[in-house]
């Protein structure tokens, strides 16, 4: 999957927006999006977008965060609906991780749904104390399917007046970003990137999408139905780089010493794995 389109949980009109577009994923928010006294309603909305979703794309439900009293009300009514996964803010570590595991655990057998089916994706940098637990993996549930960055709340934990300038991110962001990068590949999972928040300036969106890809993620997350084809088209692999895939991999098959000369140069186990990883996109 290349991009997570988020959906406030309580609009049906976004909702049907938003399955329109060629996003690979919603993501119906229960959290940020929804005010204090919308929750519990959101909740219904969403069990009902749940029942008309567009099968081409994926589900994911973003609950309130486990030191709330609002995540278990959250799932006892959005999991009926079998939410391809859940969308864990707040997540610090495997703890969190694995208990909200044990709660999905109890909510597939009640409702019927195959075990270890419903994914879960964290929101992993949220805080000061959540970049610090990017290296506790060890140990998390097998149904860790993605980890992603976020710049915003994590302002307000380090107490910084703004997160970016001219469009970059200030350095304590992108230390952020990129542990969560290195955290996601150290844990085998998806490394998600975070929204941009410009609506309207599609260029910096274009080029932050192409150069998280060429860093190591994989899906970006969006906020605007506009900002879909962009990060789809940032996120797929050029018909060149399919072709130079196959050849790396054709130029390695039968070979035992591990290293290959194509094109005048030495490839060795690092660009194989590298073409490996191009052509396992082709069909996502």
């Amino acid at each position: 999957m290349r991009s997570f389109l988020f959906v406030p949980g309580d609009s049906v009109r976004k909702f049907e927006s938003a399955g329109k577009t060629a996003a690979d994923a919603l993501i119906l928010d229960l959290e940020d999006s929804i005010a204090p006294e919308g929750k519990v309603a959101a909740r219904g909305m969403t069990r009902q977008m749940l029942d008309e979703r567009n099968p081409e794309q994926k589900i994911y439900i973003r609950i309130n965060a486990l030191d709330t009293d609002l995540s278990l009300g959250d799932l006892a009514v959005v999991m009926p609906g079998r939410p391809d996964g859940v969308v864990l803010p707040k997540c610090a570590g495997a703890t969190d991780v694995n208990k909200l595991s044990l709660y999905l655990d109890a909510f597939e057998a009640a409702f019927g749904i195959a075990e270890g089916t419903t994914r879960i994706v964290t929101v992993a940098t949220e805080s000061a104390r959540a970049v610090i637990k990017l290296m506790d993996f060890e140990n998390m549930s097998p149904r860790l399917w993605g980890m992603m960055w976020g710049a915003e709340d994590l302002a307000a934990s380090l107490g910084a007046s703004r997160n970016r300038s001219d469009g970059r991110f200030h350095s304590p962001f992108v230390l952020a970003r990129d542990l969560c990068l290195i955290a996601a590949a150290a844990a085998g999972v998806v490394a998600i990137d975070t929204i941009a928040t410009d609506i309207d300036d599609l260029d910096s969106l274009r080029a932050e999408a192409v150069e998280a890809r060429k860093d190591g993620f994989l899906a970006k997350a969006v906020i605007h139905p506009k900002h879909v084809d962009i990060v789809n088209a940032a996120f797929t692999p050029t018909d060149e780089e399919f072709a130079w895939s196959e050849r790396v991999v054709a130029a390695f098959a039968g070979n035992p010493s591990g290293v290959v000369k194509m094109d005048g140069k030495m490839l060795d186990k690092p660009h194989l794995r590298a073409a490996e990883k191009i052509l396992a996109l082709r069909g996502r």
